[in-house]
């Protein structure tokens, strides 16, 4: 099933997406719901991102490719930051380069879980009854902030417009650790990977951020990225006025957004 949110006639709504037909809900996205027979088509009505976050909870150096290329050291445990809620943003939507730090903005696809019902202390083998779906996520990253002018992660990953989410949640993606995920630069392939890569799988995020944190429903966990950001690339890649940059992931769709 794929739950978007969206919005028409000045109202925000959930739905179920049924080919190009948006069917409206009735109940509550994170309790019991059922689809209410109100039908638009998706042409008609504007993607939200599939979720306003209760918090974002992102885990930093998660592929083992992507600690190789930064020249770091496999992290002993999930690596936690969290990132504004402010910084959400949805399909379609500009990202837009900060006047503070517009230089060295990275793109960063991720694999975002969404957390259906409240959660502590949660076991691993208990972590799917708590899991809402997946989405697509963009952890857009100030690097100068990050390791320079800071020196910690804060900032520069929390500009308005740095958490691109969508384009909706799909509750049934057969193998979260067993998915390709890519992104794309002005259609050109930056990111090829899989999350088989991951250094600690869904499963195991979930279940390690329950025991340290109460999940609240709609909460997100951004899993990490793959390798291929733009950082590291010589010369480096960053995100520039006009660009269009798309994060897929198999099983799930494609996140398009552009930058101004």
């Amino acid at each position: 099933m794929r739950l978007v949110r969206f919005q028409k006639n000045g109202g925000v709504f959930y739905g179920v997406l049924e080919g190009e037909d948006v069917r409206t809900i009735e109940g509550d996205v994170f309790d019991e719901f059922i689809p209410d027979g109100k039908i638009f088509r998706r042409d008609d009505v504007k993607l939200l991102a599939p979720v306003s976050p209760r918090d974002i909870i992102a885990i930093g150096l998660n592929y083992k490719k992507h600690a190789e290329e930064s020249g770091l050291n496999f992290p002993d445990k999930p690596l936690i930051f969290l990132k504004a809620t402010s910084s959400v943003i949805g399909p379609e939507e500009n990202i837009i380069l900060p006047e503070a730090a517009p230089g060295e903005v990275d793109y960063e696809a991720e694999l975002t879980v969404v957390i259906g019902k409240r959660a502590k202390n949660v076991e691993i083998d208990e972590v799917d009854n708590y899991i809402l779906g997946y989405t697509c996520g963009n952890d857009v990253s100030a690097r100068d902030c990050q390791f320079r002018i800071d020196q910690q992660w804060a900032r520069g990953k929390s500009f308005d417009t740095f958490c691109p989410l969508g384009p909706w949640i799909e509750t049934e993606l057969a193998n979260p650790e067993q998915c390709r995920i890519s992104s794309r630069l002005n259609g050109k392939i930056m990111q090829d990977s899989n999350t088989s890569d991951l250094i600690f799988g869904v499963r195991e995020l979930v279940s390690y951020c329950s025991k340290n944190f109460t999940l609240l429903p709609g909460t997100i966990i951004m899993t990490g990225t793959p390798e291929g950001v733009g950082f590291p690339r010589k010369p480096p890649v960053f995100l520039k006025q006009g660009d269009i940059i798309e994060v897929e992931i198999d099983g799930i769709g494609v996140l398009k957004n552009r930058v101004v």
